[in-house]
C-alpha cells in the first residue's frame, strides 16, 4: 500500500471534494483521481462513491479511513524518531581548551579519538578557564580542558588529569638562554613577564608563589594577558616568563624554552590540567571521547 495513495485518500475524505483535495496537494484532480482509483484496484474494493455533485466514503472506505490515518501518524512518527536520531548523531562535540592544552594534549587526544570515531565531528574553543567554565553550565560546551579553580563547582564533574611542566621562556640571545636548565636564583636579577592574575590565576601565581617559596621577590617588568603576547614579548627582549612546556608548540622566532629546576623537587609541575562537564548531562560522544582520553592519559602525561 503506498503511502502517497493513503494521504490522496484522506485528503479527498476530509474535503469530499476532488477539486479542492488536489488544490491543497498540490496536484491536478485527474492525479489525484488516478490516485485512487490504484488504491482501489490494490484493494480490490470500492472506496468511494462519486457523482458530478457528491462525494461520500463507503463502508470499506469508513474503515481504512480510520486506519490510513494510524498508518500515516505512525509513518511520521517513526520519520520525526529517526531524523531526530540523524540529528544527535551528527552533532559535533564541542571542547573548549585553555592555550597550552589545545597547543599541546589536544591535537594526539583527536588524532587517537578519530582512529576509533572518523564520523564525529569536533568543534574546539580555545579560551580561558574563567570563560570556558561559564560555556560549560550554559550548555555551549560539552567538555573542557581546565585549570581547576580553588573552589569547584557542584554543578560540574572535574577530572584531574595530570601537572604541565613550567618551564622558562628565555629570549635566544640572553646569555641564560645557553643553559640546559635554571634555577629560581638564576631568575632573581631577571625583569618577569607575568600573566594577569584576574584571567589567568594559576599562572600568576605559579610565579609569585615560586619566588616567594625561594625566600626572593620577583621583578616583575609586564603584565600581560595572552600566551602568545606573552612569548612575543621575550622575543623582544622585555623579559622573561614561567610557562607550560606546551607553550613552546607556539612557535615565535628569538624565544628558547629552558626547564625550571626548584631546589629538592626537580622539575617543577605545579599547573595542574582537568577535564571538566556539566554534571549529570548524558552525553554517549562524550564519554567516548573521555574513555579515549583515559586509555591514553599516563602518555599525554609524559609529553605535559
Amino acid at each position: 500500500m503506498d503511502l502517497q495513495q493513503l494521504r490522496c485518500f484522506i485528503a479527498v475524505t476530509e474535503d469530499l471534494h476532488f477539486g479542492r483535495a488536489a488544490q491543497r496537494l498540490g496536484v491536478l484532480p485527474a492525479t489525484l483521481g488516478r490516485q485512487i482509483r490504484l488504491l482501489e484496484t490494490h484493494l480490490g474494493t470500492q472506496l468511494l462513491t462519486r457523482t458530478t455533485r457528491h462525494v461520500a466514503l463507503t463502508d470499506d472506505g469508513a474503515l481504512l479511513l480510520r486506519e490510513a490515518r494510524k498508518i500515516i501518524r505512525l509513518s511520521e512518527d517513526i520519520t520525526q524518531r529517526l531524523q531526530a536520531r540523524r540529528r544527535k548523531q551528527a552533532a559535533p562535540l564541542r571542547i573548549g581548551a585553555i592555550d597550552s592544552a589545545a597547543a599541546g594534549l589536544v591535537p594526539p587526544l583527536l588524532q587517537d579519538f578519530r582512529a576509533a570515531a572518523p564520523n564525529v565531528a569536533i568543534q574546539l574553543v580555545e579560551d580561558k578557564t574563567i570563560r570556558l567554565l561559564p560555556r560549560l553550565l550554559s550548555g555551549r560546551l560539552d567538555l573542557a580542558f581546565v585549570r581547576p579553580p580553588p573552589v569547584l563547582d557542584k554543578r560540574l564533574a572535574f577530572l584531574f588529569l595530570f601537572h604541565e611542566t613550567a618551564v622558562v621562556a628565555v629570549p635566544s640571545r640572553h646569555a641564560l638562554g645557553r643553559k640546559t636548565s635554571l634555577t629560581l636564583a638564576d631568575l632573581a636579577a631577571q625583569r618577569m613577564i607575568v600573566p594577569e592574575r584576574r584571567s589567568r590565576p594559576h599562572s600568576h601565581d605559579l610565579t609569585v608563589k615560586l619566588f616567594a617559596e625561594a625566600g626572593l621577590q620577583p621583578n616583575v617588568a609586564q603584565m600581560a594577558d595572552e600566551k602568545q603576547t606573552i612569548v612575543n614579548l621575550v622575543a623582544a627582549g622585555i623579559g622573561m616568563a614561567i610557562v607550560p612546556r606546551w607553550t613552546a608548540r607556539m612557535t615565535v622566532a628569538g624565544v628558547r624554552y629552558v626547564p625550571l629546576i626548584v631546589d629538592g623537587t626537580g622539575t617543577m609541575n605545579r599547573l595542574p590540567l582537568a577535564a571538566a562537564w556539566l554534571r549529570g548531562a548524558r552525553d554517549p560522544t562524550r564519554e567516548a571521547f573521555l574513555t579515549a582520553l583515559r586509555a591514553r592519559l599516563a602518555t599525554y602525561a609524559a609529553q605535559a
